[in-house]
């Protein structure tokens, strides 16, 4: 909320006057509120380790953080120019493989990916689009500027709550949001339902969202997404294949599908390609996306983009595939895989955050400037015994908001997920969802370790009022 020398930011002003005009109690009161709306609306989630399975609410902090148009502008130029760049990558490296032959990208990286699917090789998706939905985390450094920290290509989840958020808090403060021109995220399911309608050849194709059912920890985004679409809810155990054509079993007997918006993870998507285990996916599924009778989004294979040892490449992807300098830079990263990089994580493990290449949601991290000596030394062991599968970055001193802790208001760490839509043409929302840190000085931000997250209010420029 403010500069340097504790100048309130020109985006904040009319706010922080708002906020300096209400009591603590006041607060407290509206916090409460907030609370309860979250419950009744069941924007809850589980959290897959704690052993009492019960649901929890993605806390909501009511102070929003504020974007000026002006600094949004870039950061879609930079989300666009990316996106373009990864989709190119993928069409590659299943293809043709050019990026592999010139060295760009080591070939041992991609070929000995967990995450590389061979059944995908020789693939080309609809509309030539591999990554449809992405959700790209960004992280504001001392400097100011905004920094790309990873990229979610698969099953990227979240952007229920940014739309829940933004309808709960533009009624807490209903004044301010009307006063200050705060961009609209309410048309996100129209987009996203253009855009999947967009892959079929059909003039009205039927879409349907695919989950993996009530207990996935994300099921309220997979109801609450079909629901806005007006789109069907399904498990496998609803689709079936026919003739390689997929059908939804309905009452009325077998209904055609033409596009599965699929939030179940790739090896699980049909165990006669991938999983053989999977209890989830449709037998037969892939063969008739292979043969063109159906579309999903995001294609399968899409998770070799988005490992945490790529994305050190994405840079350079851009310049090769676009000829273009990334306008959004990478956080610098240490590749453990190579000599150099490694021995420098070993000796300066204390200053650095360690991140296993194929994990999420916080886990596989070591924070080193937060971790005991003992810490320390078991991750410099997991490194020398697995060095592909680790990397390294400087512990940046993310950006702070106003949270409300109680009756207090104190800074909090926070990151940025932007969600973009590939379609017709490359949308970004105007909004993210913005992941806060509710221990004080802690740096992990997500839901499963803790985190809550705040409404994303991006500001029209002045020119576009």
């Amino acid at each position: 909320m403010f500069e340097a020398e504790d100048k309130c930011r020109p985006q904040y002003d009319v706010f922080r006057q708002h906020l300096n005009s209400l009591s603590r109690k006041k607060l407290q009161q509206l916090q409460h509120s907030t609370e309860k709306s979250q419950l009744s609306m069941g924007m809850t989630f589980n959290v897959y380790h704690e052993s009492e399975g019960v649901e929890r609410i993605l806390h909501l902090d009511i102070i929003p953080r504020i974007i000026s148009g002006e600094e949004w502008e870039r950061v879609e130029e930079g989300l666009r120019q990316r996106i373009k760049a990864l989709n190119l990558f993928l069409e590659d490296i299943y293809n043709d493989r050019n990026v592999l032959r010139d060295g760009i990208v080591p070939e041992e990286l991609i070929l000995g990916s967990k995450d590389y699917l061979e059944p995908c090789i020789g693939l080309h998706p609809p509309k030539g689009i591999w990554c449809h939905i992405t959700g790209t985390d960004l992280v504001r450094n001392k400097d100011g500027r905004f920094y790309v920290l990873e990229d979610n290509l698969r099953c990227p989840s979240g952007v229920s709550y940014m739309l829940e958020n933004r309808e709960i808090v533009k009624k807490v403060f209903p004044q301010v949001f009307q006063q200050i021109g705060v961009r609209p995220v309410v048309d996100y399911p129209a987009h996203l339902f253009k855009m999947l309608q967009y892959l079929s050849p059909k003039k009205d194709p039927v879409v349907v969202v695919l989950t993996p059912g009530v207990f996935n920890s994300a099921y309220f985004e997979h109801s609450y997404l079909a629901q806005q679409m007006g789109v069907e809810l399904v498990t496998g155990q609803d689709l079936v294949v026919k003739n390689n054509k997929v059908f939804m079993i309905t009452t009325h007997g077998l209904s055609p599908v033409d596009v599965i918006y699929r939030r179940i993870d790739d090896t699980f998507l049909d165990p006669e390609a991938f999983n053989p285990n999977s209890m989830l996916g449709i037998p037969g599924l892939f063969e008739a996306y292979k043969a063109g009778n159906v579309a999903l989004a995001n294609a399968p294979g899409t998770g070799v983009a988005d490992d945490k040892a790529v994305y050190a490449y994405v840079p350079r992807l851009i310049k090769y595939y676009l000829d273009e300098e990334p306008i959004l830079e990478n956080v610098p990263t240490y590749l453990c895989r190579e000599e150099e990089d490694r021995n420098y994580v070993l000796e300066n493990i204390a200053d650095l955050v360690v991140k296993e290449t194929n994990a999420a949601g916080g886990y596989g991290m070591l924070i080193g400037p937060k971790s005991t000596p003992q810490q320390h030394e078991l991750f410099r062991e997991k490194i020398r015994n697995n060095p592909n599968n680790y990397i390294a970055q400087p512990t940046l001193s993310l950006s702070t908001v106003p949270t409300l802790d109680n009756d207090q208001i104190e800074g909090r760490h926070v990151d940025l997920r932007p969600y973009i839509l590939y379609g017709p043409d490359i949308h970004v929302i105007p909004g993210a969802l913005t992941r806060v840190a509710l221990v004080k000085g802690s740096l992990v931000v997500n839901s499963s370790q803790g985190g809550g997250s705040k409404d994303t209010w991006v500001l029209y420029k002045e020119n576009e009022l």
